[in-house]
C-alpha cells in the first residue's frame, strides 16, 4: 500500500512516498524542477523487485524550503533513510537526482549500489565541449546561457487564478506529446504549486533555481566516478530533447564529453559502469520506464 508522510529532516520537513513491500530498499530521486510524483511510473515498474521510496527534494513539491547545497540535500536523504528505517538503501535518481545518487555513493560505501539516469550538469563551460572550435563553443554556450536566464526569470512566479486552467491544459497536451501518463503528469504539475495568502506560485523558487544552477555548473563528476567506493551505474542519453535541437551541435559535443568522462571513470575504477541508452533523451524516465526498471533491478541484484 502506498503511504505518504512528512519526515523531519531537522531544518525542514521532507515529503516522502513509500510504495511498500519487503524487497530491498531503493530511494528514487527526481530532477530539478520536478517532484516525487514525476517518478511514479518508474517506481511502479521497480516495485516488484524493490521497496521503492520517493521523496520531494528540498524546495520542491511538498517539502520545506531551505538553502541548497550538496551537503544539505544529502543530509535530507540521510534523514529519510533513518526515519523510514531503511537499512543500506540503494539510491537511483534522474538528472539532479542522479547527481545526488552519485554523490551519495561517494560517501556511503555501505550502499549496495547507486544509479544515475542522465544525472549530469548541463554544458556551461568550454571544457565540457572540448571538440568544438573555441569560438563556436563560446558563442553557443552564451546563447544557451541566455535561454537558461530567461527560464530562470520565470521561476517562482505568481500565477493568476484565471491562468491555471490554461496551464493545466497545456500540461495535458505536453503529457500526450511525451507519451506520459496524463494523470501522473498533472499530479506532478499540481504538486509544485504553492498556495499562500490567496496567491499561487510555482516551485521551486527563483532563489532555489539559482542555487541549483550554480551548484550544477560547478560540479565535476569525473573524480567521483574514478574513486567512488560504491557500485555505480551511469545511464547516458543518446539524443536531444525537442528544446535542445536548436543547440544540436553543442549537445552532441557535450554527450561525447560525458561518454569520455564515464569511460575514464570506469577505466580507473572497477566499481564504476556506464551505458548509453539507445534512442533515449534526457526524458528517458518518461520514455523508457520499463527498460530502466529492468536495468536498475539487474544492476542492483548483482549484475555489476
Amino acid at each position: 500500500m502506498i503511504n505518504d508522510r512528512l519526515v523531519d529532516a531537522g531544518e525542514l520537513p521532507i515529503a516522502v512516498r513509500d510504495f511498500g513491500g519487503d524487497q530491498p530498499a531503493l530511494l528514487l530521486l527526481h530532477g530539478a524542477g520536478g517532484n516525487l510524483s514525476m517518478m511514479t511510473t518508474l517506481a511502479r515498474a521497480l516495485r516488484p523487485r524493490h521497496r521503492v521510496i520517493t521523496m520531494d527534494l528540498r524546495g520542491h513539491g511538498r517539502s520545506g524550503d531551505g538553502a541548497w547545497s550538496w551537503d544539505a540535500a544529502l543530509g535530507d536523504i540521510a534523514a529519510v533513510t533513518v526515519q523510514m528505517e531503511l537499512s543500506r538503501p540503494a539510491v537511483a535518481g534522474h538528472s539532479l537526482g542522479g547527481m545526488l545518487a552519485t554523490l551519495w555513493g561517494q560517501r556511503h560505501p555501505e550502499s549496495p549500489g547507486v544509479v544515475s539516469l542522465d544525472g549530469n550538469p548541463p554544458p556551461s563551460r568550454p571544457e565540457q565541449v572540448p571538440d568544438l572550435e573555441p569560438a563556436v563553443a563560446a558563442a553557443e554556450l552564451a546563447r544557451l546561457t541566455t535561454v537558461f536566464d530567461t527560464l530562470h526569470a520565470g521561476m517562482g512566479r505568481t500565477i493568476p487564478a484565471e491562468e491555471l486552467p490554461d496551464l493545466v491544459e497545456r500540461q495535458q497536451m505536453a503529457a500526450r506529446d511525451m507519451g506520459a501518463n496524463e494523470k501522473v503528469w498533472i499530479e506532478g504539475f499540481r504538486r509544485n504549486l504553492a498556495h499562500r495568502n490567496g496567491e499561487t506560485t510555482m516551485r521551486p523558487s527563483a532563489e532555489t533555481a539559482g542555487s541549483l544552477r550554480t551548484l550544477m555548473n560547478d560540479l565535476d563528476l569525473g573524480p567521483v566516478y574514478a574513486a567512488t567506493p560504491t557500485p555505480t551505474l551511469a545511464v547516458l542519453a543518446t539524443r536531444d530533447l525537442p528544446e535542445q535541437e536548436p543547440f544540436a551541435d553543442l549537445y552532441a559535443a557535450h554527450r561525447r564529453f560525458l561518454l569520455d568522462q564515464a569511460a575514464a571513470g570506469a577505466k580507473a575504477n572497477p566499481r564504476m559502469r556506464y551505458l548509453q541508452l539507445e534512442d533515449a533523451s534526457h526524458a528517458m524516465v518518461i520514455e523508457q520506464p520499463d527498460l530502466l526498471a529492468a536495468l536498475i533491478g539487474d544492476f542492483l541484484a548483482g549484475g555489476h
